[in-house]
């Protein structure tokens, strides 16, 4: 749930902290107020679209941040930022995201920085908007799809695995065959153009470590002078006469007649000792490289040469030796397969058949899942529908075989409502009302809320033009939702406030000409005053106050009963 929200410098709001709660939150005030503003930085907060425009006049940035608590796991959640590599303690995730005035935006999940599309991923798992002109998943034939599975749950969900993976196999198929089957011309230039390739990175006998090793040979080379005299300089050192080694061969000496009288001089007696040997080793393997040494200019002609190939290749085939080598390797196989590419083809297109053969059984098996929940869903829906006044409304589920595969199987899924008596039903996106479509939107949600798995859900504004029983009814809808998921609710129904387990007032205020926007939560008779406003306007009378406030026990009376 969306336990803390903090929001600065974002539209009129100037610094607002508010803490919510589980249950039904709902959020009222004046037209104008600030009410969808807090939604807008929800929807920001989640991986929402931004931009300069939403940051307050006069300041730099406007910075949100929602503290959300997660349930224990399982939860889409935990798994999303496990792939992202970000740690939950205690359950406790926390987005942050700045709106800078240059346009863009930082993000941050519990405080690592990350992309705005990763900041969405996780988003989606926490927070579900619906705004009064948000069309959603019904409104795209293509979503009806993944409502009607998502109520299969479980008994869709293996089936959906293994057809994922046979059709993930056939589409690769699919693209090697499409590769296979280009023209004789094409083919015969691609055959062409891979031998030249081979043979020119072949003739240049490659080995991958070769560019370091050659440019070690050219820094010795560039440096042979320098080299020479130093190793020259210190050979003399220790060998040359009265030098070095002499010295130290003395104190070997001299040590080891003293070691003999008394033994507290034996272990410096050795450490000189293995000195000396050593140095003198270092001395004779100096004169061996010494002796070897030669200055051979064409050497470095060749070495220089070799690098320049090897910078000529790596602009054609790659970035370092290890990628030319590997684009050798790839291009062999292609060449390969281009050269007996008549085999391939039916060779792939045999199995293709067989996968089609298997991806039809197992979407035919997707297809009877369906079906069997398409009808459950359409008799859930309507019976929430019902409840919410839409008595003679018809629901279907409409399931037409597409005969041809995609990642969800082979069926169209389209839901038809008929809404009067006598008329035929017809496709949800064509025919419905925004006041049925809202309708309709809260009849799925009441069904799925105790499935989705999202921590909070946020209503704007979804009973705007209703009243009178409706409004009831979808005021027991919301209650009844916000039982498995918190539920925050912008609304100006009395019905609606009514119903909630926490109310605020949102004011919008003026100082120093400048607005402000400000959040305060309601108890006892001062909700029951701005329920009595929403009832009546600007004059409130007694009657309107024990309107109200029987409203409000009424409520309470209905919330004892929410069970879904």
């Amino acid at each position: 749930m969306l336990k803390e929200l903090s929001i600065k410098n974002f539209a009129i709001i100037d610094a607002l902290t508010v803490e919510f709660q589980e249950g039904l939150t709902v959020l009222t005030g004046e037209t104008g107020a600030g009410k969808s503003i807090i939604i807008d930085a929800v929807q920001l907060l989640a991986g929402g679209r931004g931009s300069q425009e939403f940051i307050r006049h006069g300041a730099k940035k406007a910075e949100l941040e929602g503290l959300f608590t997660l349930p224990e796991e399982p939860h889409p959640a935990y798994d999303k930022c496990k792939e992202l590599g970000i740690e939950i303690d205690e359950g406790i995730i926390i987005l942050r995201r700045d709106l800078n005035d240059t346009g863009k935006s930082v993000c941050r999940l519990n405080g690592k920085m990350m992309p705005l599309n990763m900041l969405r991923e996780v988003g989606s798992t926490l927070i579900d908007i619906h705004g009064q002109h948000e069309s959603q998943e019904l409104m795209d034939d293509k979503q009806h799809i993944h409502l009607l599975d998502q109520f299969a749950g479980d008994a869709i969900i293996g089936e959906k695995e293994r057809y994922a993976s046979l059709y993930e196999q056939y589409r690769t198929l699919k693209s090697e065959l499409a590769a296979l089957s280009l023209g004789e011309q094409q083919i015969a230039q691609k055959i062409d153009l891979y031998a030249f390739q081979i043979k020119e990175i072949d003739a240049c006998k490659f080995k991958e470590n070769e560019e370091n090793e050659l440019m070690e040979e050219r820094r010795r080379l560039n440096n042979f002078h320098k080299i020479f005299e130093g190793s020259s300089h210190a050979h003399e050192a220790i060998l040359g006469e009265s030098k070095g080694l002499d010295w130290i061969g003395q104190a070997m000496s001299d040590l080891e007649d003293v070691a003999n009288v008394d033994e507290q001089f034996k272990e410096q007696s050795m450490a000189v000792s293995d000195a000396f040997y050593v140095l003198q080793e270092a001395a004779f393997s100096l004169k061996n490289i010494l002796d070897e040494m030669e200055f051979d200019p064409e050497r470095l002609n060749e070495v220089e040469q070799r690098l320049a190939l090897i910078q000529n290749m790596k602009r054609k085939y790659g970035h370092s030796l290890a990628d030319i080598l590997a684009y050798r390797d790839q291009i062999g196989k292609e060449l390969e397969t281009l050269e007996n590419s008549d085999e391939n083809i039916q060779k792939n297109e045999k199995r293709l058949k067989d996968l089609e053969k298997q991806l039809a059984e197992q979407a035919e098996r997707l297809t009877v899942i369906r079906k069997e929940y398409g009808v459950q869903l359409a008799e859930k829906i309507m019976t929430q529908l019902q409840e919410l006044y839409m008595e003679r409304a018809t629901l279907i589920v409409q399931i037409t075989p597409s005969h041809t595969f995609d990642a969800m199987g082979s069926d169209e899924v389209i839901f038809y409502i008929s809404t009067n008596v006598g008329e035929p039903p017809k496709p949800l996106t064509k025919i419905a009302s925004g006041g049925e479509l809202s309708r309709i939107m809260i009849a799925l949600k009441t069904i799925f809320s105790s499935t989705m798995g999202i921590t909070s859900i946020i209503f704007d504004e979804v009973d705007t033009g209703v009243s009178g029983r409706v409004a009831q009814a979808i005021a027991d809808k919301i209650s009844l939702i916000s039982v498995n998921s918190q539920v925050l609710c912008i609304s100006h129904l009395p019905q609606v406030a009514a119903m909630a387990d926490h109310h605020y007032y949102i004011q919008k205020q003026e100082e120093d000409n400048r607005t402000f926007t400000s959040l305060c939560e309601l108890v006892e008779d001062d909700r029951i005053d701005e329920i009595s406003r929403m009832m009546s306007g600007e004059v409130v009378t007694e009657k309107t106050f024990q309107h109200a406030k029987e409203l409000v026990e009424i409520a309470e009376e209905h919330k004892q009963r929410r069970i879904i």
